[in-house]
């Protein structure tokens, strides 16, 4: 999860959030080079001594045509790619159903014939210790490590967002609507998130916490929380 002094990302658990690392990066890079050369330039009109000497612009106004399709092409390629795999969803080996209320989160594992529960925050006085205070939940959800999930959005009341950072992953709960989206936990561990729509006096009191276990772990679980 995000340290109070960090500037960059969570570290990425999901190839999908990796890629969006990546692209980050790439668009840091490109807008680094444009405000350097910009600088460079600012610089050498400042310094030169002014010429009365008329130039031929053709020359320069085809640079500074091509120049900019050029840069919107280097970023608007990996981001249409990035786009198509955040939509793609391929044989999930497992669905998972959340259903956004104020201020608490229900969860649906439509895969099992009756494996479902709520999930509402810890309160500050029932913490234990060594936990997150406002991450912390009394069900988590669990998922199998390196395996493909689709999750299922919906709200039963007000507009709602279900997100975790670490996994790439934010996709809005609208009552009366289904929206999905995939996600694949590439290592095991414990991934924090929050609700990310204003969606009432309790809005920051609804977190979200995935655990990703090994299959055989999920299995047990499974088979405990189902009996």
């Amino acid at each position: 999860m995000a340290n109070h002094s960090q500037f960059g990302f969570q570290d990425a658990s999901s190839p999908i959030m990796e890629e969006l690392v990546e692209f980050h990066d790439h668009a840091l890079m490109v807008a680094l080079a444009i405000c350097s050369l910009v600088l460079y330039l600012l610089t050498l009109m400042l310094l030169e001594k002014l010429s009365s000497n008329t130039v031929d612009a053709q020359e320069v106004e085809l640079i500074w045509t091509i120049l900019p399709a050029i840069v919107l092409i280097l970023l608007a390629l990996p981001s249409l790619q990035i786009l198509y795999m955040m939509d793609e969803i391929d044989e999930p080996d497992l669905t998972l159903k959340a259903i956004g209320h104020q201020w608490y989160w229900s969860y649906e594992y439509t895969d099992f014939k009756d494996l479902s529960f709520d999930s509402y925050m810890v309160p500050t006085t029932e913490l234990p210790l060594g936990h997150f205070r406002l991450l912390e939940v009394d069900h988590r959800v669990v998922v199998p490590t390196e395996s493909p999930i689709r999750i299922i959005v919906t709200a039963d009341d007000v507009l709602h967002s279900w997100a975790v950072p670490t996994l790439g992953v934010k996709t809005d709960a609208i009552p009366g609507r289904l929206n999905q989206t995939s996600f694949i936990t590439t290592r095991p561990g414990i991934f924090y998130g929050q609700c990310s729509e204003i969606c009432g006096a309790n809005h920051s009191y609804m977190p979200i916490v995935v655990e990703s276990t090994p299959l055989s772990h999920f299995k047990n679980w499974s088979t405990l929380l189902s009996s």
